[in-house]
């Protein structure tokens, strides 16, 4: 999978954890290349879960 296609999914599981959690905003979702970590950890911290709770959540996405 390439980074393009990569995008292109978080862009879509973005807008659905966006519909999940209404608490989130474009910016606590920003995929940056390489920073995947420290979001899942704003994430978690912002929504009180675990990470395995947030991998989850974003798997069952």
């Amino acid at each position: 999978m390439n980074t393009t296609e990569v995008k292109g999914n978080w862009n879509e599981q973005k807008g659905k954890l966006k519909q999940k959690f209404a608490v989130l905003t474009d910016n606590d979702l920003m995929f940056e290349e390489g920073k995947r970590e420290e979001m899942y950890g704003k994430l978690q911290i912002k929504l009180g879960k675990t990470s395995e709770e947030l991998h989850k959540i974003i798997e069952s996405l």
